[in-house]
């Protein structure tokens, strides 16, 4: 479920923003992609599964901490990648952003989609990589934030949605490297398959939601 706490200028502004940039066709020199990041708990099982026809597991687990998954998808390019880190540091999204743009080293410019987490900005790129190389690093991207309560305005979320359904599902993985192995192979099959989102809120219905939206407020 959406949760908007409040319809402000600066939201208007900033869904206005991200859904014209949906709208615009697919160019490779000006990818769209999106990032955003969950938190997977690891566990192992306390006993044994039993192996029959359906393989019976007890409901008892060991935790192990958690780690952080980097999602970043194109959604109209289908090209789709994740970082599998121990947290979620300044230092992890900056070297998340070179890998960024790296693999999208023939592009003029990179628009990117994220939300207003605090590590979000180009200090975290100044801390990881020196002032001079992480502005340069920085001035690849063309940065659009989702509002405040505006998270589900980044396709991002549908990656990590499908990814936590059909990828990780109900499993328990105990190590990084156990939740790292399957997502890499999960997206290279979906970029393979040129697996591409399929965004269907535009501003035209953006602005017929808005008005119902303060009809009902």
């Amino acid at each position: 479920m959406w949760c908007v706490a409040e319809i402000d200028e600066q939201y208007r502004q900033r869904m206005n923003e991200l859904l014209t940039l949906y709208e615009r066709p697919h160019n490779a020199r000006f990818p769209v992609v999106c990032l955003d990041e969950k938190s997977v708990e690891l566990h192992s099982d306390k006993r044994a599964p039993i192996r029959r026809s359906i393989t019976l597991i007890d409901s008892e687990y060991i935790r192990h901490g958690t780690v952080n998954v980097f999602m970043m998808t194109e959604p109209k390019g289908g090209r789709h990648y994740v970082e599998v880190t121990k947290r979620r540091t300044k230092i992890d999204f900056a070297r998340c952003l070179k890998r960024l743009a790296r693999l999208y080293k023939d592009a003029v410019m990179i628009h990117l989609v994220m939300d207003n987490l605090n590590t979000h900005n180009e200090s975290s790129l100044h801390q990881a990589f020196g002032e001079q190389e992480g502005r340069r690093l920085w001035n690849r991207f063309t940065v659009h934030y989702t509002p405040k309560h505006g998270s589900w305005l980044n396709q991002a979320e549908i990656a990590i949605s499908v990814m936590s359904r059909c990828s990780l599902g109900k499993e328990r993985h105990p190590t990084l490297e156990s939740v790292r192995a399957p997502l890499i192979e999960f997206w290279r099959k979906r970029r393979a398959e040129n697996w591409k989102i399929d965004w269907r809120f535009t501003t035209r219905k953006a602005n017929e939601w808005l008005k119902a939206f303060q009809s009902e407020h």
